[in-house]
């Protein structure tokens, strides 16, 4: 029973001194790695996209449709359309084309854009304002008046083949360039991309219909042929020069007519040196008609020597018999031109 007894407790002793006994912890026996405490990073918000803001249907800037735009758009669209260059219209076969920055025009675009991003009824006409140097516009349009400008250009005659020919006249032009600055200012404050310039029409001061009568001198031929207009009218027989004193060769014009004139020494001349004066009358030796041309001393006129016709006998003038030359006095003006030739 004893033995019982002691076989008993030493089973609770044993517990009890492993209960007392202290355990070794886990740094005594195997060492270990404590992680950090983890840290969380706060979300980083992501802002949400922005929709580009349009401008209202059926907006308008300078007339140009922008509406459903965005403002960078509608700025390139009215940047394009203002930049189109402007054709200047000279005739109806010569145009110029002018950019508007050469006309010294420029345009206020971000004004105008941004007027159409803040417009909340749709449909809204939005100005475009563009400003035009005066200046240099006017310089422009001198500088063009000198390309387009012309001067009229008179008819005139000339010979071919012995007959009178016309070159005709031609009318002159000049960019009235006071009225040209105004409306072309204008043109372009209203965007308008095509302007008639304005001309004043310069008229020639002869025209083929104010030619008329022409002469024409054969004077190796002895032969006066007179032209209405270019239709020959009639032919004469007449005088001309002697071979020391030769009838000149050119195209003059009648600058004086007198009827029943007096006759003058030629100041100068060896063969009048001790001439005088010869009233009129039969013994003149101008006739009763005389018309003086643009070649010194030298006229067509009458004489009372109707033998010297057909011959070179005169100092120079033009010698014709006397009815003959008052038919001719009758239908010559003072401006008629005269053609010598050496034929």
């Amino acid at each position: 029973m004893r033995r019982l007894a002691t076989a008993a407790i030493l089973p609770c002793s044993v517990a009890l001194f492993a209960f007392l006994v202290p355990i070794a912890s886990a740094d005594e026996t195997t060492p270990t790695t404590t992680a950090p405490p983890t840290t969380t990073a706060p979300a980083t918000k992501v802002a949400a996209p922005t929709t580009p803001r349009l401008i209202q249907p059926g907006v308008t800037i300078g007339g140009l449709l922008v509406g459903g735009l965005t403002a960078s758009e509608a700025r390139a669209l009215v940047e394009a359309r203002f930049n189109k260059p402007i054709t200047l219209v000279v005739s109806a076969d010569r145009k110029i084309r002018a950019m508007p920055q050469e006309l010294g025009a420029a345009a206020a675009y971000s004004k105008a854009v941004k007027t159409a991003v803040r417009v909340k009824r749709s449909g809204f006409a939005v100005p475009l304002r563009v400003d035009v140097s005066n200046g240099k516009l006017q310089r422009y349009l001198a500088d063009l008046a000198q390309q387009t400008d012309r001067e009229a250009v008179d008819a005139t005659l000339r010979l071919e083949k012995l007959r009178p020919v016309a070159r005709p006249s031609k009318e002159g032009r000049r960019l009235q360039q006071v009225i040209a600055r105004y409306g072309l200012s204008l043109a372009i404050r209203k965007h308008e991309r095509t302007y008639q310039l304005p001309f004043e029409v310069l008229a020639p001061k002869v025209t083929e219909q104010d030619l008329g009568h022409v002469i024409v001198i054969k004077r190796d031929s002895k032969q006066l042929l007179f032209y209405n207009g270019f239709h020959l009218k009639r032919s004469f027989r007449i005088a001309t020069g002697q071979s020391s004193y030769p009838t000149p060769i050119g195209k003059f014009e009648v600058v004086v007519k007198q009827r029943n004139p007096w006759w003058y020494p030629p100041e100068g001349s060896a063969w009048a040196a001790d001439a005088r004066p010869i009233p009129p009358g039969p013994g003149n030796p101008l006739g009763t008609r005389w018309m003086g041309i643009s070649a010194p001393y030298v006229g067509i006129h009458g004489t009372p020597d109707a033998a010297s016709i057909g011959y070179s006998a005169s100092h120079g003038c033009i010698r014709m018999l006397i009815p003959q030359v008052e038919w001719l006095f009758d239908r010559v003006d003072v401006g008629t031109p005269v053609f010598i030739v050496g034929a």
